[in-house]
């Protein structure tokens, strides 16, 4: 009799995948976009190589800061309205080197 073994079953589970984001050049970008949100226009900044909860914590301070709503998704911050001056403002006090991009 041979002893088989089967992956199939048993214990031993497969390392969930983590997502790796992508380096940037050390330069924050804020972009405006209106596209699939019915006319409403956001800020997104980008290029914020930041950790999840020091994220968290800054897009909270931002969104506090500008009086309005906001998001963390993906990596990016999303905040309501064209607030682009005012986040630049804000980060560049807080020692970022920050470009408007976008229209």
């Amino acid at each position: 009799m041979t002893l088989v073994y089967s992956t199939e079953t048993g214990r031993i589970q497969p390392e969930p995948e983590k997502k790796v984001r992508r380096q940037g050049d050390g330069i924050i970008r804020i972009h405006k976009e209106t596209k699939g949100r019915k006319g409403k226009g956001v800020s997104i900044i980008k290029g914020l190589d930041l950790d999840d909860a020091p994220l968290k914590l800054l897009a909270a301070e931002l969104k506090k800061s500008c009086g309005c709503g906001g998001s963390l998704k993906d990596g990016e911050i999303e905040i309501q309205g064209d607030m682009r001056e005012k986040l630049k403002q804000l980060l560049e006090k807080k020692g970022f080197v920050v470009k408007l991009a976008g229209s």
